[in-house]
């Protein structure tokens, strides 16, 4: 396992930073917030047809680049720095390895290469209005009905839901709990007895809706792999996507670090720049700490995923456990550093913040995570003593 990127991986990330410099920064953010999809179109064609970003981590079989979550992460990492806004992380880093742990051969065959091919763009119905992580907060049911299945209920907070063009919802089988009875169902966004509702969510960087399912008619080859046993394959696409969202964590921490070393040298007062009180060099000293140890956890876990590690639960859970809360603390304490500015409307450091703490409680929260690990040490579902 490398912990070091290579001389490719290296390329990748310089590539990705220059080319969302000079479109994806706060300005270009703000002006998508504005917009009806809630993200910037223009960046979203780039991205998929002229860089390939859908498939790098696709494999070659289905159209894609045949790289790995590594280099997955790599791009996660180089948006959370900008908050670029695009239905990224929803179609290639959740969507796409659900789809790809999920479905049948034939399934993927048809799915995939347009993933890769940015042709295809994804929301996840994944919990209900509780907002519990899923499998446990799975709150749309599949019924058997005749010769095939209907849907119903209601599923919140769904990532870029009314900019999508396909939907992958979650069902549980009536009156079962937890793991069992689990579905992966894919439909049309615009499916009869489907409604999708925006929502005014904290962070306007990354907007959600409610999609409420009524009775909807689902066949059975609208179904990825067998009815009521996805569950295992599903938390394992999740895993992948836990560790998407702690790269794109650790990347947004880098740069509200960056940008609040670069405010405290030039604000000045008392005669000197800020930066040289002892009192902000401790909190500077505290929030550098806790990038560079949110970057081992992060860095750790995507290798685990690239070498598909037994150990793939354990580092998913303290990556984004770690990584989100590194994040928050990073944004809170710049917004301080900042002074009256960083409480502005109109500076970046409040966007910052509303993403961290919005990405926190995305597939579950850290203290949930945390949870989850002392659990499987406990029942010894745990591949390895030591995360």
């Amino acid at each position: 396992m490398q912990f070091a990127h290579s001389e490719e991986q290296r390329l990748i990330r310089e590539s990705a930073r220059a080319f969302l410099a000079g479109r994806a920064g706060a300005a270009q953010v703000r002006a998508a917030m504005d917009q009806p999809c809630g993200y910037d179109e223009q960046l979203w064609r780039q991205m998929a047809g002229e860089l390939g970003w859908t498939g790098l981590a696709i494999p070659e079989a289905y159209g894609g680049a045949g790289l790995g979550w590594v280099e997955l992460c790599i791009l996660q990492e180089e948006q959370g720095r900008c908050l670029a806004a695009s239905p990224f992380f929803a179609t290639v880093a959740l969507a796409a390895p659900l789809i790809e742990a999920a479905a049948s051969e034939a399934q993927r065959v048809a799915l995939l290469p347009r993933i890769a091919a940015g042709e295809l763009r994804f929301a996840c119905a994944l919990s209900g209005a509780d907002g519990r992580p899923p499998c446990t907060g799975v709150a749309v049911t599949l019924a058997s009905q005749g010769g095939g299945f209907t849907l119903s209920g209601v599923s919140d907070f769904v990532i870029h839901g009314d900019a999508a063009d396909q939907l992958l919802v979650l069902a549980r089988a009536p009156g079962t709990q937890g793991d069992a009875g689990i579905s992966v169902v894919v439909l049309p966004a615009r499916t009869k007895g489907m409604t999708i509702r925006p929502q005014v969510m904290l962070d306007l960087t990354r907007p959600m809706s409610r999609v409420e399912f009524e009775d909807v008619t689902v066949s059975r080859e609208q179904l990825l792999g067998e009815p009521g046993g996805a569950a295992k394959a599903v938390g394992r696409g999740l895993d992948l996507a836990r560790i998407a969202l702690a790269s794109e964590a650790l990347g947004g921490a880098e740069h509200v670090l960056e940008m609040t070393v670069a405010y405290v040298k030039e604000r000045r007062q008392f005669g000197r720049p800020i930066g040289s009180f002892q009192a902000l060099k401790h909190r500077l000293a505290d929030m550098m700490i806790e990038v560079e140890a949110a970057k081992s956890a992060a860095w750790y876990a995507a290798s685990t995923a690239q070498e598909q590690g037994a150990e793939l639960a354990e580092a998913a859970a303290t990556a984004k456990s770690y990584c989100c809360d590194a994040f928050f603390d990073c944004a809170a304490n710049a917004i301080q550093l900042h002074g009256g500015v960083g409480f502005t409307w109109e500076h970046e450091a409040h966007l910052y913040l509303k993403r961290a703490r919005a990405t926190a409680t995305l597939l579950g929260s850290p203290g949930w995570l945390r949870e989850r690990l002392v659990r499987m040490f406990a029942s010894g579902e745990a591949a390895s003593p030591v995360v």
